[in-house]
């Protein structure tokens, strides 16, 4: 609320008190940082935890108003229904995906939320362009042997990428982003997404194709696509049948895109020549975590990393300097906004 006396404006808003789950040491440095930088006003109170937001962390939040959270926090019914008898109003994610938040209830309870649309699609498209490379002309196993002092090069042959085909499901910002730097190896880019833009297509030099054209064309799939019911194992049993033999596939957009008992059977079965993943199904359990000390549990992860043609990382796509200062920014932005208009550009509807 602004208070108008005379010629002066008094601003009257309470400030925002945030509790931040899910924490690490770059999450607090880089929050800390942009929220000192930003004027008194614009600045909010932030208390940090190391917890992820379940239904029995949700009581930490008890003196605040706002939510911070990430990507694998639950921010499911019940959690919502915690919070808001404690008086939180704003969910704000600190990602760009919300299916992880139960957006009718949060509708239902008057919980709004915002979150981070593009922090850096630059960021996630150069580390998917990184993943392909590795697996393609396996720079992951000759790390490994020259480490051993092992310099023999039998089995470490590769493919050129100049001249083969490779099919995005998912042309958002970063879906872009990754098409330029195809474009830039030679590659013949063929994309689906729901949404076409005939002008964009002949701008960059890519073709879009139906869904099942992109398993029968590509050498190289690489999905960056948001999850949805619909794209929700979109690479399963039966797509897989259509792809090309020996065909790789990339993944930086969320794991649920894959089943992935599908694909350790056609990897078994030779059908799919490497797989590539920087998320993953069950992440929610082990990323962003050190469980080196604990026995892996998780029988279908374990068999995905016996294989010698798959790359697994921890959902490190985003992570570069310029997106931690974008989240900040935008989610530090998102919440003064919201608490001044009562709205914000970000916010995220129930559809």
């Amino acid at each position: 609320m602004i208070k108008l006396l005379g010629r002066f404006a008094f601003n009257t808003i309470k400030q925002p008190s945030v509790a931040v789950f899910n924490t690490k040491k770059y999450d607090i440095d880089y929050l800390t940082k942009v929220n000192t930088s930003l004027p008194e006003e614009k600045q909010v109170k932030l208390s940090f935890f190391a917890e992820q937001l379940n239904e029995n962390s949700a009581r930490l939040a008890h003196e605040c108003d706002t939510v911070c959270c990430f990507v694998n926090d639950k921010v499911s019914a019940q959690v919502l229904r915690k919070l808001s008898s404690q008086g939180v109003n704003l969910v704000a994610l600190r990602c760009a995906g919300f299916n992880n938040v139960d957006l009718k209830e949060a509708d239902k309870l008057g919980i709004n939320v915002v979150r981070v649309p593009a922090y850096s699609p630059e960021a996630v498209a150069e580390f998917s362009m990184a993943l392909l490379l590795s697996l393609n002309r396996k720079i992951h196993k000759a790390y490994n042997r020259t480490r051993d002092h092992n310099f023999a090069l039998d089995g470490l042959v590769g493919s050129n990428l100049h001249g083969k085909t490779i099919g995005l499901i998912g042309l958002g910002k970063i879906g872009i982003c990754f098409t330029k730097i195809c474009k830039g190896f030679g590659m013949n880019v063929v994309a689906y997404d729901p949404h076409r833009d005939p002008k964009l297509a002949e701008t960059l030099g890519f073709t879009y194709v139906d869904e099942s054209d992109i398993f029968y064309q590509s050498d190289y799939i690489s999905l960056h696509c948001p999850l949805t019911p619909q794209t929700r194992h979109i690479i399963n049993d039966h797509s897989i049948t259509k792809m090309k033999e020996n065909v790789m596939i990339i993944n930086t957009g969320r794991g649920a895109l894959i089943e992935t008992k599908a694909v350790v059977n056609a990897l078994k079965k030779k059908k799919i020549g490497g797989l590539a993943i920087d998320v993953y199904e069950q992440e929610e359990k082990l990323f962003f975590k050190d469980v080196s000390q604990e026995v892996l549990t998780d029988d279908v992860l374990a068999r995905l990393l016996s294989f010698p043609n798959v790359i697994i990382t921890g959902h490190q796509a985003f992570f570069t300097h310029e997106a931690l200062m974008n989240i900040s920014q935008t989610t530090l932005n998102n919440i003064y906004e919201f608490k001044v208009k009562g709205s914000c550009v970000n916010q995220v509807h129930p559809s």
